[in-house]
């Protein structure tokens, strides 16, 4: 792992922004986040490109311009140019990398006015920060690709704050930051933005309230994300903003109808009811822990129902353990894709988590047989959450576009 090679190629395309990065990093709430910046700063007039993954249906929703996304030509295109300059170099780039120096070529032609990257894996090695981003965000500190990134919350966020620059905004939404991470911070002589330091948010039953460095923006409307972590989310959104305000001045106006209109599809998303089936694509113990806390805001009058699959490489068992007490039922699958959980080991893993056998009413090779038979067993009071993955919310997004068209 390492920046050389995408740094050679970057040079090699003569990938030099001549506008505003955002490069937002965290364990969760990064696609929240970038939602809700493009959102805000689109309804601001500004022509805006948003890189973001991973996808759920379409590569094409990883790279969008003006909140659409880019095209099969566009893309072929700029993979053509990305290819040509690693041939110069005859080096070797990852899946990923290739993505992210592909989104920022579209993004220089198409004349975007702030590109807003979100870190793939970590930070500090991150494709994404071999572009100097003006202001940097990160989301939350919390476990998760422990292989790569560290066993402790300290270790994964130094890697984190690994795209904060010297003299440049930094933004961290993370309310309880590792003394360490905390230490770095400050030796790397970045602006710090900090939570319930330098930034705060106070939420009530219909609007919420963001104090600032220097402005304060009282009653302002819910995000139309769902779930409690999305006030977090979006403090460190209009953080951002603020700390930006010199390069990119946004209305208060602006500000609401961003936040009233943002969409972003997998995160606590309803798609159905009688049964409501809920998706959400958490795949670690904190993200799970916020799930079942919205789940728990809502209790149904029938069972909740959940569908899971997983990829190895995750802690599977912790991840399930935040649910219990909050589902009645479990339908486990197997993902079909090179780093995915067997049924048999969500099975296993379902028992390590301390979830009775007897709760466990089905055990399928993939996601589309799990979700059919959980539609099929529930009743209309009943509420099944899909859970685990992109790959798992994917699967069942699929089917619930074939059953709709």
């Amino acid at each position: 792992m390492g920046l050389e090679r995408v740094q050679q190629v970057r040079l090699a395309a003569d990938l030099h922004p001549q506008f505003p990065v955002i490069t937002v990093g965290g364990t969760n709430g990064k696609g929240s986040v970038c939602a809700m910046l493009e959102a805000i700063l689109s309804e601001a007039g500004y022509r805006v490109g948003c890189y973001t993954s991973p996808h759920l249906l379409r590569f094409n929703e990883r790279i969008r311009i003006h909140r659409q996304e880019a095209p099969d030509e566009a893309i072929c295109a700029a993979f053509s140019a990305i290819e040509s300059a690693r041939q110069m170099h005859q080096t070797s780039l990852t899946y990923f990398e290739v993505g992210t120096l592909a989104a920022m070529w579209l993004f220089i032609r198409q004349s975007v006015e702030v590109a807003i990257l979100e870190v793939g894996l970590g930070g500090r090695l991150d494709a994404v920060n071999a572009f100097d981003p003006d202001c940097a965000v990160v989301t939350s500190i919390d476990l998760d690709h422990q292989d790569y990134l560290g066993n402790t919350r300290g270790a994964i966020g130094l890697e984190k704050i690994g795209i904060f620059r010297k003299h440049k905004p930094a933004v961290c939404a993370e309310p309880e930051i590792p003394f360490i991470v905390r230490q770095h911070m400050q030796e790397m002589g970045a602006n710090l933005f900090l939570l319930n330091e330098h930034f705060s948010y106070q939420s009530e039953d219909l609007c919420w309230h963001y104090q600032g460095h220097h402005r304060q923006d009282c009653n302002l409307p819910l995000p139309a994300l769902n779930g409690a972590c999305q006030l977090q989310n979006a403090s460190a959104v209009l953080a951002t903003l603020e700390a930006m305000e010199a390069k990119l001045p946004v209305a208060q106006d602006c500000i609401r109808r961003g936040l009233e209109r943002v969409s972003l599809t997998g995160r606590f998303q309803q798609i159905a009811i009688n049964p409501a089936v809920v998706v959400d694509v958490a795949h670690n113990p904190g993200a799970v822990r916020q799930l079942a806390a919205n789940l728990n805001a809502a209790v149904p009058d029938g069972q909740t129902i959940a569908v899971v699959a997983m990829l190895k490489d995750k802690d599977i068992v912790s991840t399930i353990r935040e649910l219990v007490g909050s589902v009645d039922c479990w339908v486990v699958a197997g993902l079909e894709v090179s780093r995915g959980a067997s049924a048999k080991e969500m099975q296993v893993a379902l028992r390590q988590a301390g979830i009775d056998h007897k709760c466990l009413i089905g055990v399928f090779s993939n996601v589309s047989l799990a979700y059919a038979y959980a539609c099929d067993y529930a009743n209309e009071n009943d509420r099944i959450c899909v859970f685990g993955s992109f790959h798992t919310v994917g699967a069942v997004l699929e089917v619930f576009a074939a059953i709709n068209r």
